[in-house]
């Protein structure tokens, strides 16, 4: 398989919510594997649990990073994050890039459902792409507000290079 290379993008947002060996993970949307690999590589006895709603996302993810499913650290499944039934009792972190979920629509019981299944001082933290500026508020004050009625503190990162504008909600 030939090496895929990984996106500043990701690689950025990965760096910042410093993943411990210990953690438990959800990825909302893992697409082609990028976020998943370099998450994986880093954990020791956590744990990555990767989904998405594309068959063809989770196929790509499963072959990536086959390795780290083999080894057990990541498991990949096909589903919509409202049906989710976290297999992990307690998740440190949530990870997601550029899912649109959290601010072109309410999402009110998923937004629940990661508040519900995060430890006490764990975070969800919600990256995306933001080469369009004109969309950085909307996305901004959507998600933000939705993050925030269920209970989280919100934060928000700016980061030009690359061009990422991160949501970082504390439980």
């Amino acid at each position: 398989m030939p090496v895929q290379t990984i996106p500043a993008r990701i690689r950025w947002a990965v760096d910042f919510m410093d993943v411990r060996p210990g953690d438990h993970i959800l990825e909302v949307g893992c697409g082609p594997g990028a976020g998943a690999e370099l998450i994986c590589a880093r954990l020791e006895t956590g744990r990555l649990f990767a989904i998405d709603r594309s068959e063809a996302g989770v196929d790509r993810t499963k072959r990536r990073c086959a390795q780290f499913v083999a080894a057990g650290r990541l498991t990949v499944r096909q589903i919509d994050l409202a049906t989710l039934r976290v297999p992990v009792k307690r998740l440190h972190k949530v990870f997601a890039f550029n899912v649109n979920l959290f601010w072109v629509r309410e999402a009110t019981e998923e937004i629940a459902l990661l508040h519900e299944r995060l430890l006490p001082g764990g975070a969800v933290f919600l990256f995306y792409e933001s080469t369009h500026r004109e969309q950085v508020p909307t996305i901004v004050e959507n998600a933000s507000r939705q993050l925030q009625k269920a209970g989280f503190r919100v934060s928000v990162v700016d980061q030009k290079t690359p061009a990422v504008i991160g949501l970082i909600a504390k439980k």
